[in-house]
Parts: C-alpha cells; sequence; structure tokens
C-alpha cells in the first residue's frame, strides 16, 4: 500500500516538475537577474518560489469549487489542460529567439518569474484536475510539494549550474523535458476524451 502510495505521488510529481521547467526557466530568471550578486539572486528566487507555491495550492483547493460554480465538467478540464501543455511542451523543444524577450524590471515582483514562469495558466490547470479528484488530497499534496521542492533545489542551486551546464546544456535538458512533456500532454486528451465519453455522453 505505501509503495502504491509513493508511486501514485511520483506520478503527480513528475508531470508538475516537467511543467515547472526549472532548467527552461533558469537562463531566463537568471537574465533578469543578472545586475544582482548570486546571494541576492537566490534570495529573489527564493522569494518568488514561495508566491508560486503558495498561488498553486489555493488553485489546488479552491479548483474543485470554482468548477462546480462555473458548471465545468472534469473532462473540460482534462482536455484544456492537455491542450495548455501541448503548446507548452512545443515551446519548449521550439524556444523563441532570445532577444525577443521583452525586459523586466530589475527585481520582478511574482510578475514574472512566480507567475507565469512557474505557476503558469498550464500547471495551474494541472493542479485544478489532480485536486478536482477530491480522493487523495494528501497524495495530491504531496506530489505537488516534491515537485515544487525539486525546482527549488535546482533554481537555488542555478548560478553554479549554468556555469557548469552552460547555455546549450540547459537548453539540451529543456527540449528533452519538452518531448516527454508532449507524451503527457496527449495522455492528459486521451484521458479527458476517455472521462467525457464514460462520464458524460454515458449518463
Amino acid at each position: 500500500m505505501e509503495i502504491k502510495s509513493l508511486s501514485a505521488i511520483f506520478e503527480i510529481a513528475f508531470p508538475l516538475f516537467l511543467i515547472m521547467d526549472p532548467l527552461g526557466n533558469l537562463p531566463v530568471c537568471l537574465s533578469m537577474l543578472k545586475e544582482f550578486s548570486p546571494a541576492k539572486q537566490r534570495k529573489i528566487l527564493l522569494r518568488e518560489l514561495l508566491f508560486a507555491l503558495g498561488i498553486i495550492i489555493l488553485f489546488m483547493y479552491l479548483g474543485a469549487g470554482l468548477m462546480k460554480m462555473l458548471n465545468i465538467h472534469q473532462s473540460t478540464l482534462r482536455i484544456a489542460g492537455g491542450v495548455i501543455l501541448f503548446i507548452i511542451s512545443m515551446k519548449m523543444i521550439f524556444p523563441k529567439p532570445e532577444g525577443s524577450a521583452t525586459e523586466a524590471e530589475k527585481d520582478p515582483f511574482i510578475v514574472p518569474i512566480a507567475v507565469p514562469l512557474f505557476a503558469g495558466p498550464s500547471l495551474l490547470a494541472a493542479v485544478m484536475v489532480y485536486g478536482s479528484r477530491g480522493d487523495a488530497d494528501l497524495t495530491v499534496l504531496s506530489g505537488t510539494m516534491l515537485a515544487w521542492g525539486l525546482t527549488f533545489i535546482i533554481m537555488m542551486a542555478g548560478p553554479t549550474l549554468a556555469r557548469i551546464l552552460g547555455k546549450r546544456g540547459l537548453r539540451a535538458c529543456e527540449r528533452l523535458m519538452g518531448l516527454v512533456l508532449i507524451l503527457l500532454a496527449v495522455q492528459m486528451l486521451e484521458d479527458g476524451v476517455a472521462f467525457y465519453i464514460n462520464n458524460v455522453l454515458g449518463k
């Protein structure tokens, strides 16, 4: 039973970690914070990660109530989440040129690091899908915390990791994560269609 529970936690944590995309977001964050010392960079990243975690947990627990209030089926959310994931994964594999990004504030507050880099629409849709199931609240929370914890470790080691891997190494890791995320996006779409057929059309 414990092994099954751990497996369920990892099944939730793995896609959430891929969506958070710390290796892909790392060079973006460091470019925004390049005028600060490594210690100050870590303080800012810690603050933004905590903001992102608060927003993620808020959506995880309030998502089911919001869906019920708006009369949105789980199938709709899963299909929409799968579409968003697919778009995000395509951007990870085929990123925009570096010069196309808009210049951010020197010390970004909540936007754009916490939202939308870490707590973006695809991640919030995913946690709403997991949270709406309602039968494994602790499992969903544990999986979310595990994904956030791994992201936290990578971001705190960011300045050092960026020097070791270099831009090409980080980009290669991001594209690999994008390929895996495409598979997860298609799986979420399949689950949404199956849920719609079995629970909505089947009534």
